[in-house]
């Protein structure tokens, strides 16, 4: 689907206004700072979104200013067909919101949390009662239902912020940076989590820098850089429109990188210059010799130089990497794998997700 959708008039159309999330030319400025310059794109319901992009992109500010904790500069934004600035009670009540940081109250038992806060939407005790049973077996803490909240491990406490999120069974679940600082174990059992969220048909908003996240958890993504979009589309679109299927790389030590770079350029770039003739009958070119195809066999697209390494991108790396081997070059160390959003993120920055 596009990433905008123009607005004709002040009433929102139809279209428009059935989108859990839809913003059109946002901008957030702070003095002479934009945070946020003239973005534009439109969350369908049940969908999981993504906003990917460094520290400082404007990812959070955007959720802000959706969550109408943050007014906007300009531009228009409805979320669940409500304007955030105009009917911020009425939005807050349709979204959990997962912050960067946990804020839970860590004098109060785990049950506790999510009482209290479900009394913030004026839901009754008995509701509640229920309700917060419910929702630590989907968080798989019924067994700490009664611990305090600072005796729970870090993945414990976000599932816990998670749990608590859902109390009011909000439409659109805002999630910002929602592993960070998480092991890997912990950041495994929450996608579990807020996968059986997305086939309940909760809409999903998350923001992460995280590109394995993003690849596991979005539908679809928009890529931010200095509160613009970069690129719009699926993980998989993204990849196989900005980057090549597999990338290789090579590290030579941080004082020969960027000259190898020069010569391993050359080299794969020539090998794959036609070198045939063409046949005197006028049939098809013929080679002189069997030779290799080079960047028809490889698929070379281009080398980025890192402090500590190469990045070597051709559709077939192992290929490319026989090639160097071939002419006598010798990387300290190597390594062939699949493309990422990482990468993608280079191609059109220059610069790393994770900043």
């Amino acid at each position: 689907m596009p990433i905008t959708t123009a607005l004709a008039s002040s009433a929102p159309s139809e279209t428009v206004s059935a989108a859990a999330i839809h913003a059109q030319d946002l901008v957030k400025k702070y003095g002479d700072f934009t945070a946020v310059d003239g973005i534009s794109f439109s969350v369908t319901r049940g969908e999981s979104f993504g906003l990917l992009g460094p520290n400082g992109a404007g990812k959070s500010t955007t959720m802000r200013m959706i969550a109408a904790v943050a007014s906007r500069t300009s531009g228009q934004m409805l979320v669940a067909g409500l304007d955030p600035e105009q009917q911020g009670p009425e939005v807050r009540a349709r979204l959990g919101v997962i912050p960067q940081q946990d804020n839970l109250d860590e004098e109060l038992t785990v049950r506790e949390n999510i009482i209290m806060y479900g009394r913030y939407f004026g839901l009754p005790r008995r509701y509640l009662l229920a309700k917060a049973d419910e929702l630590l077996t989907f968080a798989q803490l019924e067994h700490k239902a009664n611990s305090r909240v600072e005796d729970l491990s870090g993945g414990m406490k976000r599932r816990l912020t998670i749990a608590r999120a859902l109390v009011n069974e909000p439409e659109v679940l805002l999630l910002d940076e929602p592993t960070t600082g998480l092991d890997p174990q912990a950041r495994h059992v929450l996608w579990d989590r807020l996968f059986r969220l997305k086939e309940s048909g909760t809409t999903l908003v998350l923001t992460t820098h995280h590109m394995d996240e993003a690849e596991q958890l979005c539908d679809r993504l928009v890529v931010v850089d200095h509160g613009t979009i970069m690129a719009e589309g699926s993980p998989a679109g993204l990849i196989r429109e900005h980057s090549t299927r597999e990338v290789l790389e090579l590290r030579f030590g941080m004082d020969r990188n960027a000259e190898q770079a020069k010569t391993l350029e050359e080299l794969l770039t020539n090998t794959g210059r036609d070198m045939a003739r063409t046949d005197p009958y006028g049939s098809a070119r013929v080679p002189d010799v069997a030779v290799p195809t080079g960047t028809g066999e490889v698929g070379f697209s281009h080398i980025e130089v890192l402090p500590d390494r190469l990045l070597v991108y051709a559709e077939q790396a192992e290929a490319a990497m026989e090639k160097i081997h071939a002419a006598g070059h010798r990387p300290m160390t190597s390594l062939v794998r699949r493309s990422s959003l990482e990468d993608v993120f280079l191609r059109l920055t220059g610069r790393s997700l994770i900043d």
